[in-house]
C-alpha cells in the first residue's frame, strides 16, 4: 500500500515534492509511522523503483534461442517501461537498487552475452555498455516527456524551426537535413542505437574466433 501511494505522490508532486510528510498525509497517518518499513526517503524510493520494475516486466525475460533477439527484448521493456514512469528516469539511470528485479535483469543479461561466445570478463564489461546506454537513451527520452509543457514544446520547436533558420552558407550539411533532424521523437533512433550495441557484441565475438 505504501508504494502505491508513494507512486501516486511522486508522479503528482515531482521527486522534489515526495516526502514522509506528503506520503503520510496521502495515507492519512503520522509520518512517523513511515520509519517502522523505511529508514529513510532514499530507501523507499529504490524499493519503489525496483517495484515499478517487476509491475512493468518482472518475469517477462524468458531465454529464447537467440541471445540477440533476447537481449533486443530486454532493451525494449526498458525503454518501455522508462517512457511509463518518466518522473524516476534519472534515478533509474543512475542507482542500483541492489533488489530481486534488478538482480534478474542483469542475470538474464549476462546469459545473453556468454551465449554470444564472449568470456566472463567481456561479458561484464558488455553488460555494462550496453546496460547503460539503454538506460541513458531511455532517461533522455524519458526526461523530455517529463519537462513541463512549455519546457518540452520550447525545445521540440527548437529542432523545427530555429536549425531550419540557420544560414545555409555557414551550416550546409544542417540546412540540407532540417527535415529529419526535427524527428526527435522518430523510435528509429533507440533501435538502431540497440541495433550497433549489438552488432559490437557479434564483431567482438568474431574477433575471438580469428584470433583463436
Amino acid at each position: 500500500m505504501i508504494l502505491d501511494v508513494a507512486e501516486k505522490v511522486a508522479s503528482r508532486d515531482g521527486l522534489e515534492g515526495f516526502t514522509f510528510q506528503a506520503l503520510a498525509k496521502e495515507l492519512q497517518a503520522h509520518p512517523t509511522s513511515l520509519y517502522r518499513h523505511f529508514r529513510d526517503k532514499d530507501e523507499l524510493i529504490l524499493e519503489l523503483i525496483d517495484d515499478l520494475r517487476a509491475r512493468s516486466y518482472g518475469g517477462q525475460l524468458k531465454a529464447t534461442g537467440s541471445w540477440r533477439d533476447d537481449l533486443r527484448t530486454q532493451a525494449r521493456h526498458i525503454h518501455e517501461h522508462y517512457m511509463r514512469y518518466p518522473v524516476f528516469a534519472w534515478q533509474m539511470a543512475a542507482r542500483t537498487t541492489r533488489r530481486p528485479t534488478e538482480f534478474a535483469n542483469v542475470e538474464f543479461a549476462l546469459g545473453c552475452l556468454r551465449r554470444a561466445g564472449l568470456d566472463d570478463d567481456e561479458a561484464v564489461m558488455f553488460v555494462r555498455v550496453v546496460g547503460n546506454v539503454i538506460r541513458s537513451l531511455s532517461a533522455m527520452e524519458a526526461g523530455l516527456q517529463a519537462l513541463d509543457p512549455d519546457s518540452r514544446d520550447r525545445d521540440t520547436l527548437a529542432w523545427e524551426l530555429e536549425y531550419r533558420r540557420l544560414p545555409a552558407d555557414t551550416y550546409p550539411i544542417i540546412a540540407g537535413l532540417t527535415a529529419p533532424l526535427a524527428a526527435i521523437g522518430d523510435p528509429r533512433v533507440f533501435d538502431s542505437a540497440v541495433d550497433m550495441l549489438l552488432d559490437s557484441v557479434e564483431f567482438r565475438v568474431r574477433e575471438k574466433s580469428a584470433e583463436a
